[in-house]
């Protein structure tokens, strides 16, 4: 069986050893280096040549950022960020980082025995199949669209895992202040997602806030379901629609999941709404989303070429969710042209 070659990024010698110890616990998995600066970590990538890295954002002698900023033009490998609560991660994921996963805290054992035993070695094993040249190349800019629609009851939902926090952002950035009220599930650990929806606030044009149960859907603005132990629904309420956030069992392994929410656009919108499922490892939202398609709304999946990692979009285009399948730059405008037909 072929193992993934990891490298592991830490200054930390007590955390670099346990993340060792236990990631070559895992048959499918052999931590070929270990590094703990940017300057060690070069050096072992021209020897080793892992798949996949581990890296911490705050180093010695250069940052984590400022390293994967410097290594994915001339080096690109799938990178893993390990990050405690912090804003740094999203900036990591932009400089070309796959996904992250929320530093523990060596104390709470729970907490470090689920991050050893099942985060990380998932998000590895998840890095280890991502399409690295897809992470930059999807940045292109669409023109400004125009919604003609007066249709007061359509809403927009979109869902992603992998790759999804530069994703997203590549198709709501071109969502002006007329776009339909948009539900959104990223799967993110607890406090990453309110400071997720602070950045997008800050880059578009819409308002993005994170989502609190009541929260009224409303046009030019943007939900992010909260991470943690709750899952996210859209109900018709006053005549308009709201999101309730209220705690459940996981689905598809995820809390938030993409299905939960795709289903409750599916009763409560119906022909109302558009689904985005984009780019992610697994089959979370694929039977929400054709539940959507099958209620009359109108379904787009992110294509092959453009996903990090096709995973979520291929599940659901196989079982025939996806309406429409497009390239990620232009999905904003597909979206539009279906809210206009509405």
């Amino acid at each position: 069986m072929y193992q993934i070659k990891v490298l592991v990024v830490e200054d930390s010698l007590v955390f670099r050893e346990l993340l060792v110890q236990n990631l070559n616990r895992d048959p499918a998995i052999r931590v070929v280096a270990t590094a703990r600066d940017p300057f060690e970590a070069r050096d072992a990538i021209l020897a080793y040549q892992p798949d996949v890295m581990t890296l911490d954002v705050e180093l010695p002698r250069m940052s984590g950022i400022e390293f994967l900023r410097k290594l994915m033009p001339q080096y690109p490998l799938p990178v893993v960020v390990i990050s405690a609560l912090s804003d740094k991660v999203f900036e990591a994921l932009k400089a070309g980082a796959v996904d992250f996963v929320a530093k523990p805290s060596v104390t709470n054992r729970k907490q470090l025995a689920d991050f050893l035993s099942n985060e990380l070695l998932t998000k590895i094993k998840i890095a280890s199949t991502a399409k690295i040249s897809n992470l930059k190349k999807n940045s292109i800019t669409t023109e400004n669209q125009v919604l003609n629609s007066r249709n007061q009851d359509l809403v927009v939902a979109i869902g992603a895992s992998t790759g999804g926090t530069e994703a997203i952002f590549s198709v709501v950035k071109d969502f002006g202040t007329d776009i339909p009220g948009v539900v959104i599930v990223q799967h993110m650990p607890p406090g990453f997602t309110e400071m997720y929806a602070k950045r997008l606030n800050d880059q578009c044009r819409v308002r993005v806030k994170e989502a609190r149960t009541g929260d009224r859907v409303l046009p030019g603005q943007i939900l992010v379901a909260p991470g943690g132990e709750n899952h996210m629904r859209l109900i018709k309420m006053n005549g308009g629609y709201q999101v309730e956030c209220k705690p459940g069992d996981k689905v598809n392994g995820h809390r938030p999941s993409v299905d939960v929410l795709f289903d409750s656009v599916a009763r409560a919108a119906g022909r109302h709404a558009v689904g985005i499922i984009l780019t992610g490892m697994g089959g979370d939202g694929a039977k929400g989303l054709l539940a959507m398609r099958r209620a009359g709304a109108q379904t787009i999946g992110q294509d092959e070429s453009t996903c990090v990692v096709y995973g979520m979009p291929k599940v659901a285009y196989d079982m025939g969710a996806v309406a429409h399948q497009e390239k990620l730059p232009d999905i904003a405008r597909k979206t539009y042209a279906l809210l206009n037909k509405m």
